[in-house]
């Protein structure tokens, strides 16, 4: 099902999801399981599975020389959604790149989603490489969002890229974009930002999962915002507890936001992470009733890999 039909069937009611990563090569699945089984307690009903950018890993040849080649340390995204989707019944929601991915190895994902039943998709830019000061797209791949966003409306048009496809049953893919209720740490301003969301929106996004903020008004600003510019998707807030001491110098750091002042000083009169991590709960609770009591329509938590602090959330809201 899509995300906007899960929120029209809520008739108001905020709906809990959340956000998984890949294991790494190597990894056991049963890992991420052990991760989402005691999440699955408050029925979401979707689970966002994220995408790696490719990376450069170093092959030592000998002699003092060193190959450099590209991998995925993280692969498998849309096999752990169909993974999910047959364990747990639910919808799971693969993030779509354009970092990394020409548009022909975009669309045979698209496909492969379009084949495993899967309603919904992410698309999203994505980050520059780890060596990489700025972002650059692979030769024959989406500089922008928005261009992704227009191939896969298009696709659900029965566009395909070059090949003169009969189609006899179109994709229907409900497209989620991000927004940045601080600005994407790229943009030159907040308003330059909210024009790019419009483009993606206008492309054909369906709804709108936010960046990670600390500061409930800076998103009900951005919604309002949004609002006045004429668009009318859903938008959802995204939901990162804090977990430990070093996430008050890393998160401003990684993705440009600002932390509350009484966040700052609470971490930092932790003793230990296990403190920390009791902080970020109850500082995310309270941020996600007020959110709540403010009528979003889906409460999405970044779990990054570990769930015991979101089920505490979850179990005081849900």
């Amino acid at each position: 099902m899509k995300v906007t039909d899960h929120i029209k069937q809520a008739n108001g009611k905020t709906l809990f999801s959340f956000e998984v990563i890949p294991p790494k090569k190597g990894k056991n699945i049963q890992d991420l399981y052990n991760n989402i089984d005691p999440l699955m307690e408050f029925n979401p009903p979707f689970i966002d599975v994220t995408t790696s950018r490719e990376e450069y890993v170093y092959i030592d040849k000998g002699n003092g020389l060193l190959d450099k080649r590209i991998t995925r340390m993280r692969p498998g995204t849309v096999g752990i959604c169909a993974s999910i989707m047959h364990k747990y019944q639910v919808d799971a929601i693969p993030h779509l790149l354009c970092g990394g991915f020409t548009k022909e190895e975009t669309e045979y994902v698209l496909v492969d989603c379009h084949y495993l039943g899967i309603d919904n998709v992410m698309a999203l830019r994505g980050d520059s490489m780890k060596d990489e000061p700025y972002f650059r797209p692979v030769k024959g791949g989406h500089a922008y969002a928005s261009g992704l966003v227009e191939q896969i409306s298009n696709l659900n048009k029965g566009q395909y890229l070059h090949d003169d496809v009969e189609v006899e049953h179109n994709s229907d893919f409900c497209v989620g974009v991000a927004g940045y209720p601080e600005k994407h740490m790229e943009a030159p301003s907040l308003v330059t930002d909210m024009r790019r969301l419009k483009e993606k929106v206008d492309a054909g996004a369906d709804y709108v999962v936010t960046q990670m903020f600390f500061d409930n008004q800076k998103y009900f600003e951005f919604v309002e915002k949004a609002r006045e510019m004429g668009i009318t998707i859903p938008i959802i807030p995204g939901i990162k507890p804090i977990a430990v001491k070093r996430h008050l110098q890393l998160l401003p750091q990684v993705f440009k936001i600002d932390l509350p002042q009484d966040l700052i000083d609470a971490v930092e009169a932790c003793k230990d992470n296990k403190q920390v991590r009791q902080v970020g709960v109850e500082f995310a609770i309270q941020q996600s009733k007020e959110l709540r009591e403010a009528g979003v329509p889906v409460l999405h938590y970044y779990s990054m890999g570990k769930s015991d602090n979101v089920h505490a959330i979850a179990k005081a809201l849900f």
